[in-house]
């Protein structure tokens, strides 16, 4: 059975600075850092890994653009000299079309058509990419989760989730246990009208209720390492932020699987929804979200959980990256 503090660290899963560990050196000896310049300087947009490397310095240069490598400091720069960001963008695209149909990446199975965003450190947006190329540069990906639940006086804290199971044949997580709603952020897309999108195509929430109910509560933060069993491909960072919103169903509007992303929704109360979670039946970011909504609702405090505070600064973390995550005045 696993505790709160085993599953957060499932998903922030990338070594901290001060760490002196074998996976903080496995970090400085297998990751390059891409490097973007402004007319400030240099800095961070993604850590990359040596696979990736070696297939950008072998890929034609029609193909990927410009391309330097510093391999004393472990940098590389792409696109320089890319005036706009729709250049940028097909070049980009260019590159991971390339990939894709030579088979070089399985993580390039899960195409899915869906642009997300790069951003820079001024807000500006400097490239997009398709979904499921942005893990190969190690990239921010933004998201939205949202918990759906009802008041019930006869269960445990009152409270029952509306808890849906992933498909089985979903290509990432299949079979495991979800948040209500969940869906990556596109290019251009306002966190909230993300989640309203989602909640009609996953649950079949009426537009109404979802605008006038949902609440956001918290933005969590965190850095996932992939793993080939559950994503395809072994390694890659996945620097993740989600905008998490909070919402108090009617008893009579009850979600349905609609896209075929979700196989059933399930009403299940707190006693419930902890033992899935020690069992491990949840998707790991999903199973933050449900313990960052423990916190909020008092159902987990420092009485009955000795690692909160651990717990807290871990699904906040501070990430080296830019974004509107750390823009709390960010126009979408």
């Amino acid at each position: 059975m696993k505790s709160n503090i085993e599953l957060i660290g499932e998903v922030d899963k990338f070594a901290y600075p001060n760490e002196t560990s074998a996976r903080l050196q496995q970090k400085q000896e297998t990751l390059w850092t891409l490097i973007w310049r402004d007319d400030e300087g240099s800095y961070p947009i993604g850590y990359v890994l040596d696979r990736v490397v070696a297939e950008l310095q072998v890929a034609p240069e029609d193909v990927r653009g410009s391309l330097t490598c510093d391999e004393r400091a472990r940098t590389i720069r792409l696109l320089d000299g890319v005036g706009s960001e729709v250049a940028r963008t097909q070049q980009i695209a260019k590159l991971a079309g390339y990939w894709r149909h030579k088979g070089t990446f399985p993580l390039l199975k899960g195409w899915r058509n869906e642009l997300w965003p790069v951003y820079g450190r001024k807000g500006e947006l400097l490239f997009s990419m398709e979904r499921a190329a942005v893990g190969l540069l190690g990239a921010m990906r933004y998201g939205v989760h949202m918990i759906a639940y009802i008041k019930d006086d006869a269960a445990p804290y009152g409270i029952r989730f509306w808890v849906p199971r992933r498909a089985a044949n979903k290509s990432t997580f299949p079979g495991m246990l979800d948040n209500t709603v969940a869906g990556g952020l596109a290019t251009g897309e306002d966190p909230f009208e993300c989640l309203i999108r989602e909640a009609d195509e996953e649950a079949d929430l009426p537009e109404d209720v979802v605008r006038s109910r949902a609440e956001h509560v918290d933005v969590v933060t965190y850095m996932y390492i992939t793993e080939k069993e559950r994503v395809g491909e072994a390694d890659y960072i996945y620097p993740e932020c989600q905008w998490v919103y909070d919402l108090e169903l009617p008893t009579d509007v009850i979600p349905q699987p609609k896209d075929g992303e979700v196989e059933e929704f399930r009403l299940c109360d707190v006693s419930e929804v902890k033992a899935q979670l020690a069992a491990g039946e949840y998707k790991p970011n999903c199973a933050l979200v449900v313990i960052a909504f423990f916190i909020r609702h008092g159902i987990l405090t420092k009485e009955n959980e000795p690692d909160l505070v651990s717990i807290e600064k871990r699904i906040h973390r501070d990430l080296p990256f830019p974004g509107p995550h750390k823009e709390s005045s960010f126009k979408w």
